[in-house]
């Protein structure tokens, strides 16, 4: 296996633990070579949880729940099998993160019209779900080894993407926080200064009803009252 190959699969690693996730994967045509790849990591079981090797249609539908009317309507070499294989790979492990792959490593391309070094990669987490594709050109062998390779950096290039998205989501929410808390402050500075208006306001409200009382006092006691004679 290529170093290349192996130094990417050390980076996922590394983000896979230093995270707390794990990982399933469901392959096809490159028969569990990413499982061994992965697994070649001193270490693996804190992160790698199982994998499937669904080569046959069926296999993908018994194993994963690939659907039978998506192998027939797109072929299982489709971004939408992957999808499918990813995802079922992820409810059947009870993992964080699934990578699915199914192409066709040659070197003859049976039973479909895509052409050999056709290659689909599914990446699918409890949130969301992706599938990427790229034409790869050499011998089996290279092909299967290409296809790894290229699920290894789609699978670091979503996961970052998601730790980002993550990220800008948690600021989010603290400045949503941050802004209800403010604005709870001014609400509550804006009714203390309401409060105290009022308070300031009311010796003058009972000084001049105080006065008003009293001048009609006064006028009530220099009125001489006569009783009416009949």
């Amino acid at each position: 296996m290529d170093a290349d190959v192996h130094g990417t699969a050390a980076r996922l690693a590394r983000r896979l633990k230093a995270g707390g996730h794990t990982i399933t994967l469901a392959e096809s045509c490159t028969g569990g070579l990413l499982a061994s790849t992965l697994t070649d990591i001193a270490g693996s079981s804190e992160w790698f949880n199982q994998s499937w090797i669904t080569y046959a249609n069926a296999a993908k539908m018994r194993e994963l729940g690939v659907q039978e009317i998506t192998l027939a309507k797109h072929g299982a070499v489709s971004a939408h099998v992957a999808i499918e294989m990813a995802k079922g790979a992820l409810e059947r492990a009870h993992a964080d993160y699934a990578i699915s792959i199914t192409g066709i490593a040659g070197p003859t391309a049976d039973l479909t019209s895509k052409q050999v070094g056709s290659v689909y990669v599914g990446i699918a987490s409890h949130s969301w779900t992706n599938a990427e594709h790229t034409q790869i050109g050499g011998t089996r062998s290279e092909n299967k080894e290409g296809f790894v390779y290229f699920a290894l950096l789609k699978a670091i290039e979503h996961f970052d993407q998601a730790m980002e998205n993550a990220k800008k989501a948690k600021e989010a929410a603290v400045m949503k926080e941050e802004e209800l808390r403010q604005k709870a402050i001014k609400f509550e500075q804006e009714r203390a200064a309401r409060e105290k208006a009022a308070r300031e306001s009311a010796p003058w409200q009972d000084e001049a009803w105080s006065a008003s009382s009293k001048k009609e006092a006064d006028i009530a006691s220099e009125i001489t009252w006569q009783d009416s004679e009949e």
